[in-house]
């Protein structure tokens, strides 16, 4: 069986930081994801989405997204029930936050959740050289006359 979701959407409004009884982090925010068509003459439409994040996913989420922030989401979804304040039953779907990364605006810095998780305190390092404005002089010419071993 397969359960993925993977969306990109913007931050409806800031992710708030909560802590359970039992100490562990957890944070639950909206996007608004734009849908990829739009009737002639119409507004563009946008589906919302709860997404549910846990542990570090969420902390990473509250310390690096703010209300409009364009944001990718990779998890599961996950339904649940819960009975209301007023007695009646209610039904939840909802997204679990597996691994969330910055997007657009944020992307020239090119960091995940996981990656930042994986290497935290590794320096970047320098871009790999372009040789986009290269000219001819700049390769070594090879001879034919050897045995290629393919």
């Amino acid at each position: 069986m397969l359960n993925r979701v993977i969306l990109m959407g913007r931050l409806v409004s800031d992710p708030e930081l909560k802590t359970t009884t039992s100490g562990i982090s957890v944070t639950s925010f909206r996007i608004a994801v734009d849908r990829s068509y739009v009737k002639a003459g119409a507004e563009r439409q946008a589906d919302f989405f709860d997404i549910v994040a846990w542990r570090n996913t969420a902390e990473f989420v509250c310390r690096n997204f703010s209300k409009g922030s364009l944001i990718a989401v990779d998890g599961q979804l996950q339904s649940r029930q819960y009975q209301a304040k007023d007695g009646t039953n209610r039904t939840v779907v909802e997204v679990v936050a597996d691994n969330v990364s910055f997007t657009g605006e944020r992307r020239e810095q090119g960091a995940s959740y996981s990656q930042v998780r994986e290497n935290y305190s590794q320096i970047p390092t320098a871009p790999t050289p372009s040789y986009s404005n290269g000219s001819v002089d700049d390769f070594q010419e090879m001879p034919l006359d050897d045995d290629l071993p393919f």
